[in-house]
């Protein structure tokens, strides 16, 4: 059954609306995925914060024009599906490629991350970065390290002259009972 021109219309505009949300997106080939596993997908991506959106090419073209994406246009060839990966599109290339490693599909044709095209095996290397959380929890250990060594520099300095103290005040105790 063919869709009419106001719900091709409107698929666009709603596809245009979530393309300007979305800063990064990868365009794949769906070829040999069945309903299961695309579904499958789907609900991966979406606890990635990404959206797998099924298109025709015709239309595809249409929104990116309409979300002023270009240099995607040569990729919308044969079976396109867009995945837009949200904010964060590490999670987003993580998903895909682990999802491809197991079931060898969807391939991607390329993909588009902060305005720039991005190709197929960069992709797997975004897979392949730590993740937000874990690049943070870095980042505090390599800023808290310089603190942490100060810290107990003084700390060994305090003890050593805690430990002359002491034994100073050992040394007059025993001169004065003597």
């Amino acid at each position: 059954m063919s869709a009419t021109k106001t719900e091709k219309q409107e698929s666009v505009t709603t596809l245009t609306a979530k393309l300007k949300q979305s800063p990064s997106l990868y365009v794949t080939d769906f070829t040999g995925l069945n309903v299961a596993r695309i579904t499958d997908l789907r609900r991966r991506l979406r606890k990635a914060g990404g959206e797998y959106v099924v298109v025709k090419n015709t239309l595809a073209r249409r929104a990116l024009g309409d979300a002023k994406v270009a240099g995607l246009d040569d990729h919308l060839a044969g079976p396109t599906a867009l995945v837009l990966a949200g904010t964060d599109p590490v999670a987003s290339a993580k998903v895909l490629t682990d999802f491809a490693k197991e079931f060898e599909k969807p391939s991607v044709k390329i993909g588009l991350v902060d305005g720039k095209a991005v190709t197929p095996e960069q992709v797997k290397r975004l897979a392949a970065l730590p993740s937000r959380m874990e690049l943070l929890g870095q980042l505090g250990g390599a800023l808290q390290a310089p603190m942490s060594g100060f810290v107990g520099a003084l700390n060994g300095l305090l003890m050593n002259m805690v430990g002359a103290l002491e034994a100073l005040k050992a040394k007059r105790s025993s001169g004065a009972a003597s």
